[in-house]
């Protein structure tokens, strides 16, 4: 998998009947308090995320727009299914999913969760061209901007300052967050890996089923909810 949740933004969801076709959004509009054009808010929400990774020029974004497809999904469709070979990476502008792998014995564990302003792919199997051995579940209903990769890619060999942007993108949300969920699967205990997790994702413990968290964080729903117990009992 290619990234972490990187943080919240305000966003607004839409009464529009999700479907996996998405929604016709048009790529400009026009601003009735200036009369000027401006980008969908999902647009905007996306490249302001880039931009504070590094700034973008101004027909890189206009380039970055019209790659991004609107898509809705609903609660409990997928974004990709294990085994399927993706195409597209996207942008979650609302909702919340998870990518998960299934053991053998049809255990789930939950890799990672995408809320707002993150990018949800399985970035192994895009540049490898194989089945991706991940799955992406929407846990809530989802907004989302389906991005094609191929196309991406081409406009980052083109495009010096998107490439900037995907350095420091991946050194933040691959390398360095990675490696530090790596090290504390192994070396800190359960709570710590939880008071972690709450540390990081404020607010999205709100959000999850209790056995979510815990898969996440590779215990039992039992532990979880005797570590939440303790925790309540000390504060």
């Amino acid at each position: 998998m290619w990234v972490l949740f990187i943080g919240k933004l305000l966003v607004h969801k839409s009464n529009r009947q999700l479907s996996r076709t998405g929604y016709t959004l048009p790529m400009r509009y026009e601003d009735k308090k200036t009369g000027m054009a401006a980008w969908p808010t999902s647009i905007i929400a996306m490249l302001d995320t880039m931009k504070a990774y590094f700034p973008l020029k101004p027909e890189t974004q206009a380039s970055l727009a019209t790659l991004a497809k609107p898509t809705n999904l609903a609660k409990g469709e997928y974004f990709l299914k294990s085994g399927d070979t993706p195409t597209s990476l996207a942008f979650v502008y609302s909702g919340l999913l998870r990518a998960f792998t299934t053991d053998v014995e049809g255990r789930e564990y939950n890799k990672i969760f995408f809320a707002e302003g993150s990018f949800p792919a399985a970035m192994v199997a895009l540049l490898t061209g194989e089945p991706s051995r991940f799955a992406i579940e929407c846990l809530e209903d989802c907004q989302l901007l389906e991005i094609n990769h191929a196309a991406y890619r081409q406009l980052l060999h083109e495009s010096d300052d998107l490439k900037l942007f995907h350095i420091r993108y991946l050194e933040q949300n691959w390398i360095i967050e990675k490696e530090r969920r790596e090290v504390e699967l192994v070396q800190a205990d359960a709570t710590d890996r939880y008071l972690a997790f709450l540390q990081r994702h404020p607010g999205l413990q709100e959000r999850l089923p209790q056995y979510h968290i815990a898969s996440h964080l590779g215990i039992t729903p039992t532990q979880l909810s005797r570590i939440r117990k303790q925790i309540l009992e000390t504060a």
